[in-house]
């Protein structure tokens, strides 16, 4: 079978207008997986001050250095758009036309163009031109409320739940499946709006199916998948780790049971009522052990249980080294791309992109001379 090295996406250009977050997130997943990434960096940085060397989202991808401030910048930038399948930018709305760089500009230039906007909360609305950040988008769609423990504040998920599963996975699947509209028969490029709100609140399509059919409560850690009931979550270990549970079905629940050594004590699973006994029952035995003795009794087993490893342990467990799910490039431990291709396989083909480091090389292979040009300073 024929293999490409690059990734499924392999010949698609990809223009990023450098920010920080989803945006450069959902860059690098179109970079994973072949896409000809060039970000467009600020000569002032992105904003939070991370070395650029360690800034693994912006792996994959090469860099050029562009003043869109500039007098000639967005002229710089229109000429990249013109070569390029799609483009991304993560302004507030209106930044990008005054910059001169908004949608309207880009598809003249080429109106196949992919414009892929990310924000968090979308281009109208009341909020939309108001500052935010990860946790205030999930909380006004809801998500953040079912998160933690009843009685106590909701628990903060990082920021993967918003920025990158609400935003950058939305972005990526939208401006995928407009360049495939964009190259069929008659299709045109067009702009894609996605909006962090749209997408945590999409991400909890099943809850509130759940919700309206009555079989969820709209309340934290009182339902099957939020921590309510005590064969789904996590238990403290008698060194001070965690066990991770999860043997919804009976016949997991069974083996489960059997392996903790409660079978004969425990009370009918069935019984919510008595959720908090059984609760009790199985975190007093996941105290008798330690982690590791825990995982040895699981191991092999259908009982749904798994360790909770720290980001340093991850890498190490024999399943997840076996199927490199993570990877070393250049001396830094990063997850390998993902999902995996028979075909096309994806690869961490460069480090993180220096700011204006491919300069030349993209100004050679795109055929854009003017980026190499002194930029003209404008005063302000």
């Amino acid at each position: 079978m024929a293999t490409t090295e690059r990734g499924p996406l392999a010949g698609v250009r990809v223009v990023e207008l450098a920010g920080i977050g989803p945006g450069p997130f959902a860059a690098m997943l179109l970079a994973d997986l072949g896409a000809d990434v060039v970000r467009v960096d600020r000569p002032a940085g992105p904003g939070l001050g991370i070395d650029p060397a360690y800034d693994l989202t912006n792996r994959n991808k090469r860099s050029v250095l562009i003043d869109l401030k500039a007098e000639d910048g967005a002229g710089q930038v229109l000429d990249l758009v013109e070569r390029a399948d799609i483009l991304i930018e993560g302004y507030r709305p209106g930044v990008a036309e005054r910059l001169g760089v908004g949608p309207a500009a880009a598809l003249a230039r080429n109106p196949q163009l992919v414009y892929g906007r990310m924000t968090g909360w979308g281009q109208d609305g009341p909020l939309a031109e108001r500052a935010g950040h990860d946790i205030a988008y999930i909380a006004l769609t809801g998500t953040l409320s079912m998160i933690g423990k009843p009685g106590e504040p909701p628990t903060v998920p990082a920021n993967l739940l918003g920025d990158y599963a609400g935003g950058s996975l939305y972005l990526v699947v939208g401006v995928l499946a407009a360049l495939q509209h964009a190259r069929t028969p008659g299709g045109r490029g067009q702009v894609v709006d996605a909006a962090i709100v749209d997408g945590a609140a999409h991400l909890a399509t099943m809850i509130h199916g759940m919700l309206a059919a009555g079989g969820w409560q709209d309340r934290r850690g009182s339902n099957l998948l939020d921590g309510g009931c005590p064969f789904y979550g996590t238990y403290e270990t008698s060194d001070g780790q965690y066990m991770a549970v999860g043997p919804l079905e009976r016949r997991f629940y069974d083996e489960f049971s059997g392996l903790l050594g409660i079978g004969d004590q425990a009370p009918d699973r069935g019984d919510i009522a008595r959720w908090e006994e059984l609760r009790t029952l199985v975190a007093d035995r996941f105290r008798s052990r330690t982690r590791a003795e825990w995982s040895e009794v699981f191991e092999g087993t259908d009982a749904c249980v798994a360790p909770v490893l720290s980001l340093h342990e991850a890498p190490h467990h024999p399943h997840i080294a076996a199927r490199s799910t993570f990877v070393e490039h250049g001396g830094l431990t990063q997850p390998a791309p993902a999902p995996r291709f028979s075909a096309t396989p994806v690869s961490v083909r460069s480090g993180p992109a220096l700011p204006g480091a491919d300069t030349e090389a993209v100004a050679a292979d795109w055929n854009v001379p003017s980026i190499t040009r002194p930029r003209k300073d404008t005063t302000d």
